[in-house]
This record gives structure tokens, sequence and C-alpha cells, in this order.
């Protein structure tokens, strides 16, 4: 049965959070005065937090659950919350509320006036270290000036999409999956509220900087092709380069005669070049391997329990 608002929440060992996210989510929908339901994701987790989960479903059949197979990464996990939504409009959201819940009214005051897309802005970002903030800034600013889409700056995946926008976002199929991007692509009317984000309520994230290199990867090569255009421009420069030096060696032969030329300078040219190539050769693989994943075509993802949904989407 079809609802006004769907919050949908990626569940990732969050055992220690669930009874506070569920009583300020509660707090926070009940004077909207609209039908909703909470969308639960378990990734795969490996403490209690399938077990909170069905506790808080059978005390309140509104805390609906999908219970996927294994962990399948964030991602995934939000976009299988997606497609078992209902509600006119999705609100995702992160178990840890670092993203505070009491937004939720601000976000649907906007949908109301028209927008298709209300997102959350962080205005601040609590307890985070001054190497995570800069690293954040640095790939959005490094994002904004390679991708032809504009994402966001400092906007994570907590906000409002109209039942549209939902919809939009099924038909794309892709396996690696930036969704802060797919957000943007989609396009339609967007509005921006900021907001200051507070720390980690309990527990430890698993995101470290491994896990950030890779999703920055990620969400480079989905949305941009340029990285591959600045290896075609860098060899023509090299190139004009080379071109130019021979020559200058041609003539400086024709006007002094032939020198001996030095080991070391020749054996740091031929490791630079030989270096140039092997980052060129990675950069391919980078978009060669996403292209391996696609053209699999495997499912995104499988359920093996359900709790609170009539039917599967």
């Amino acid at each position: 049965m079809a609802v006004d608002l769907s919050i949908v929440i990626p569940i990732y060992n969050e055992q220690d959070n669930l009874n506070t996210l569920f009583q300020r989510l509660e707090i926070a929908l009940e004077p909207l005065a609209l039908t909703y339901e909470l969308v639960c994701v378990n990734d795969g987790s490996k403490d209690q937090s399938l077990a909170g989960l069905v506790a808080h479903h059978e005390r309140n059949p509104i805390i609906k659950v999908v219970n996927l197979s294994r962990n399948f990464g964030k991602e995934i996990a939000l976009s299988a919350g997606i497609d078992y939504a209902t509600g006119a409009a999705v609100i995702p959201i992160d178990a840890d509320l670092q993203d505070p819940p009491e937004l939720i009214g601000m976000l649907v005051e906007k949908w109301r006036e028209g927008y298709d897309v209300v997102y959350a802005t962080r205005r601040s970002r609590q307890g985070e270290t001054w190497l995570k903030k800069f690293t954040a800034n640095a790939f959005y600013q490094t994002i904004d000036s390679m991708s032809p889409v504009y994402i966001p700056p400092n906007t994570g995946d907590f906000r409002l999409l109209d039942r549209r926008v939902v919809e939009a976002l099924k038909q794309m199929p892709e396996r690696n999956r930036f969704m802060k991007g797919m957000f943007a692509w989609v396009g339609y009317r967007q509005i921006a509220i900021p907001f200051d984000r507070d720390p980690r309520l309990m527990g430890q994230t698993t995101w470290n900087y491994w896990k950030l290199w890779n999703f920055a990867l990620d969400g480079i090569t989905s949305f941009s092709t340029l990285p591959l255009k600045v290896w075609t421009y860098l060899g023509l420069f090299i190139s004009v380069l080379a071109l130019i030096y021979a020559g200058f060696l041609i003539l400086r032969t024709l006007i002094f005669g032939v020198d001996l030329a030095g080991y070391a300078s020749l054996m740091v040219t031929t490791l630079f070049f030989g270096g140039i190539q092997l980052i060129t050769l990675g950069v391919i693989g980078e978009y060669l391997g996403r292209v391996y994943e696609e053209v699999k075509a495997r499912p995104l993802y499988f359920v093996r329990d359900a709790y609170g949904f009539e039917s599967k989407p």
C-alpha cells in the first residue's frame, strides 16, 4: 500500500543506534500529518542489527525490513531501499544520526512548494578531523571541475526525492553506483537546505581512507571521461617536446659533431616515460574494469528476508 513518505535507512552494524534512531524519526514524522513507512535495509550486518530491526518491526509495523543476502555496500543497500519504497516521496537517511531527522519537516515543506529534489547541504561537519574535511573538500572540487553534471558539494545522500525522480533512478541499471552523482544527473527541480552535521551518535564508522579513495574513484569514473582525455593531451604534449628535442640534437650534431650522451639522463628519461605509460594503463584499467562489471549484468543485490512488505517491488 502506497504511503506519502518513505524513509530509507541503510543499516550496517548499527545495533547501538537503532532505539534512538526510531525514537527521533517517529517524533519528527508524527507532526507532519503524512502516512509514512521506514524502510530499513540490513546490509549484511555482523552484529545484532537484524534482530533489533525485526523486534522494532514487531513493535511498529510501519518499520519494514529488507535483509540482503550479504554485505553489498551502502550504495547498493540504498538502491534496494529505493526499490522497495512506495512513498510519493522518498528520503534516504543514515542510521548514525549525523543527518538530523528533525530536518525532515523542512524537506517536506520545500517538496510541497513544488521541488522534486530537496537536498541537505552540510554547513559544518562536527566530529570530523581536519584531514577528513580537507579530503572531502578536495574531492568535491575535483569532481566539480571534471564532471559535466553539477554535483552539489558537501552534500550526502540525505535528501527528499519525489516519486517521479525515484522512478527515473530505477531506470538506471549501472552496477558501479555513485548515488550522489545519480541524484544530480536525473535533473528535475532541485533546491538545497543548509544544516550543521552532528557527530556520529554511537559506534565507529566503517569508512576508512582506502574505502573513501575507492569511493572517489567510482564517482570520478562514473561521471567523467576527463582522466582518459588527459593522457591523450599529455601524450601529444610530450610527443611535441620530443620532436623539438630531436630537432635540437640533429642541429647540434651537424654543427658540433657527435658527443657521448650521459647514462644518467638516459635512465631518468626512460623511467619517466615508463611511469607515464603505467599510469596511463592504470587509468584505462579503471574504466575497463567498470565496463567489465557492467557487461556481466549481474543483479544489483539479493534479498534473503523481507519483513512488512505485501509484495516484492
